[in-house]
């Protein structure tokens, strides 16, 4: 199987990574260093083929390993060699720690906004407990803007494409003074829908709107001001809107073609997202020493939904629809002083974080009356939620209303060390000790049809469980660290061998609420650690970048969303899931990157990621031994550019890259359903322009050329349902830099 990969592999033109011959700096361990000095694996993207992207999930494109499930439009759970829980619901962080600008991004519909004038990202493989705490037990991504500075510059651009793409960019440096610069950017998109909506019922009507359209923009303001000679202020505002419509998923009963859905009307709703929030990063330089405070806040409201049944109709004409209404606002506080000598590199910290979290959830049927919440009709599963006290006098369970709150502290005492204990060998010591308290409370009620509301009360084992009305405190401390060596023979090679651990807490879970039990201590789910093993090499030239290295990840209880088979009182069995914990799995492999600048003009680039994963739990016979979800075997990436002078005013440059990953499973399915097992599959970007020395850049681009169709991820209800990929797409760019 490997083999074969690699032939198909090597057939594509490929990933993006950076190849110039000069050092590329990160800030990955929050010290400013050449990622050639690191003692672990760290992918470095560079920041404009990222600005042009649609979702941050696309970053998937560039790196092998780093695999993204996508759901209800613009959730984006991030997985590292099969590390990451695969999970719809916004309560919970994702096991790789996103963040953008320095910031904790604390959930997974966080890094749904456009992204645009981005410097860099940089994707840390391995549990980074010292360095990133609570949500990094797969790694970190960090996504980092362009920063003012004292030039006057600037660009704007503009994309035309099929599917009534309008795609436009600009950035706008302007050194105010001689102690401040200032440098504003922005992005509009607007786009049809991609995923074609299909007649399978001739009785009812395929909206085009259910493939989903994009309306989206985001503006991003950053200051720099020189307060003194060694101190200087970064203020970061911004904020992103989404006012589209998101893509409803695919049933995978329904015979239906690529690219293509199938459902009703009633589940088509305008979607209203805001994303906003402010930073202050002050940074003082005292000679060896350096002291940064980060402090931030960050919020998001949501309005959307979508059909989720993906069935034009079903039970005479009912249809399972779902409303999301969430408000969500954090505020941190970091604060690093750093120590650096030839012999010690130190850095120590505090971090401080409060969220607060809340969501109301609806499941209806047809259209919905948002002043009573009954539905057209009635959602079939409503009735099983009728508790113990009657029924009003000809009325039938209607509506489900699921209200959660959750309110979250984190507090950490963390620090990362680089010790010389001779000319060629270093030893690195981290550690982070994090502590949190999650406060959860709320109500899961059933609206009759009359508008009178009752409160849940499902019954288990044929007995009354309570109630579904409740709250509960976690309170979880927790120690991670790491312990590596790095030897480094000579000026162009680094060996090193790391041992790391990485915590995610517990949580509760954000869908339906069905009894008392939704808040007791057996309805939550627990925390998980990894433990990893890494060595690796890194060799480094002016023209040639190769690293290496073998991985092993202890995964002791990780969290899983379990699908189990539910059977309605008429019979009918539908797939329900929550969040739990699995006991353990495994997941170990090897990761390789090339790159290298052939000749003048000339960058290629590749790297490949072999991976096992296992699920070890006797308790689940149907999933033991089972792979993690969205875990391929293989998965590679290649990258080529290539770019000469045409005359002597106007440069020609191409560019394409690359990814193809063998099958995976897109959840954890005790039915072992064939639609939850996505084949192997590649994607294709390429673009060719031409660059005139006026500033002026003509070019044409192409995502997805091979047109592949894919599942972004899957849920069980009324069979296996999916959420596609986008299919091709292609146009023209102009852009003036100036």
């Amino acid at each position: 199987m490997y083999s074969s990969a690699l032939m198909a592999l090597t057939a594509l033109p490929a990933l993006a990574q950076d190849t110039r011959s000069d050092e590329v700096i990160v800030t990955a361990t929050k010290i400013a260093k050449s990622v050639n000095d690191l003692g672990l694996s760290v992918s470095v993207v560079e920041g404009e083929p990222l600005s042009r992207t649609d979702s941050a999930e696309e970053l998937t494109q560039y790196v092998s390993g780093l695999q993204a499930a996508v759901a209800n439009g613009n959730q984006i759970a991030f997985q590292i060699r099969g590390i990451g829980a695969v999970d719809h619901q916004a309560l919970t962080p994702t096991a790789a720690a996103v963040y953008i600008d320095g910031v904790f991004q604390a959930t997974n519909v966080q890094t749904g906004p456009l992204l645009f004038d981005l410097e860099r990202a940089e994707v840390l493989k391995g549990p980074q407990g010292s360095l990133y705490g609570r949500n990094a037990t797969a790694g970190a991504i960090n996504f980092i803007s362009k920063r003012p500075t004292d030039t006057s510059e600037g660009y704007v651009a503009a994309e035309l494409g099929n599917f009534n793409r309008v795609n436009i960019r600009a950035a706008s440096n302007i050194p105010v003074s001689d102690i401040f610069a200032l440098r504003v950017s922005g992005r509009y998109l607007s786009q049809g829908p991609m995923i074609d909506n299909v007649v399978t019922d001739a009785a009812v009507t395929a909206p085009k709107a259910a493939g989903g359209e994009r309306d989206e923009f985001g503006l991003r303001a950053l200051g720099l001001l020189q307060a003194s000679p060694k101190t200087e202020v970064l203020l970061n505002v911004h904020y992103a809107a989404d006012n589209g419509v998101n893509p409803s998923p695919r049933n995978e009963g329904l015979d239906v073609g690529k690219h293509e859905i199938s459902v009703g009307p009633d589940g088509i709703q305008d979607t209203d997202n805001e994303f906003y929030g402010a930073s202050v990063t002050v940074t003082h330089d005292a000679g060896n020493f350096d002291l940064t405070s980060l402090t931030a806040f960050e919020g998001y409201n949501q309005d959307y939904g979508f059909d989720f049944a993906a069935l034009p109709q079903f039970f005479g004409g009912q249809t399972a629809n779902l409303a999301y209404d969430r408000d969500f606002a954090q505020v941190s506080q970091e604060l690093r002083l750093s120590y650096t000598t030839d012999r010690l590199e130190s850095m120590v910290g505090v971090y401080l974080e409060a969220e607060d979290f809340d969501q109301e959830y609806v499941v209806f049927c047809g259209s919905l009356n948002e002043d009573t919440l009954v539905g057209s009709c009635n959602y079939i599963a409503a009735a099983r939620r009728v508790g113990a006290a009657p029924t009003p006098a000809g009325a039938s369970a209607s509506t489900l209303q699921s209200l959660i709150t959750q309110e979250r502290k984190t507090a950490a005492l963390f620090s990362y060390n680089t010790i010389a204990l001779a000319p060629q060998l270093d030893v690195v010591l981290g550690g982070r000790l994090t502590t949190e308290t999650i406060q959860g409370r709320g109500q899961g009620n059933h609206i009759f049809d009359t508008g009178e509301v009752g409160i849940n009360n499902t019954l288990a084992g044929g007995e009354i469980v309570g109630p579904a009305i409740g709250s509960n405190t976690l309170d979880e401390t927790n120690f991670s660290g790491n312990i590596g060596l790095n030897f480094t023979p000579n000026d162009s090679t680094l060996i090193y061998a790391t041992l790391s651990n990485g915590f995610k807490s517990g949580g509760f879970n954000g869908e339906v609420i069905d009894n008392a039990a939704h808040f007791d201590d057996e309805g939550l789910f627990g925390s998980e650690t990894v433990t990893a093993g890494e060595v690796g090499i890194k060799f480094t030239t002016n023209t040639l970048r190769f690293a290496l290295s073998g991985f092993y990840n202890d995964y002791d209880d990780p969290q899983a969303r379990f699908f189990r088979e539910v059977t309605l009182e008429n019979g009918q069995t539908i797939g329900l899931n929550s969040l739990s914990n699995f006991k353990s799995a495994t997941s170990y492999g090897a990761d390789i990157d090339l790159s290298a600048t052939l000749s003048e003009g000339l960058d290629v680039g590749a790297s490949a990621t072999l991976l096992k994963t296992k699920i070890k739990d006797r308790d689940q016979p149907a999933l033991d031994g089972d792979d993690l979800p969205f875990a391929s075997d293989f998965s590679g990436t290649a990258f080529a550019r290539y770019q000469w002078a045409i005359s002597e005013t106007i440069t020609g440059q191409l560019q394409a890259n690359a990814k193809y990953q063998t099958d995976f499973t897109t959840g954890v399915d005790s039915a072992t359903a064939t639609a939850f097992r996505q084949d192997g599959y590649g994607l294709i970007d390429a673009e060719a322009k031409l660059m005139l020395d006026n500033g002026v850049e003509l070019g044409l681009w192409g995502r997805n050329l091979n047109n592949a169709d894919y599942a972004s991820s899957a849920y069980r209800f009324f069979g296996a349902t999916t959420f596609r990929g986008n299919p091709r797409s292609y146009g023209v760019a102009l852009r003036y830099d100036y």
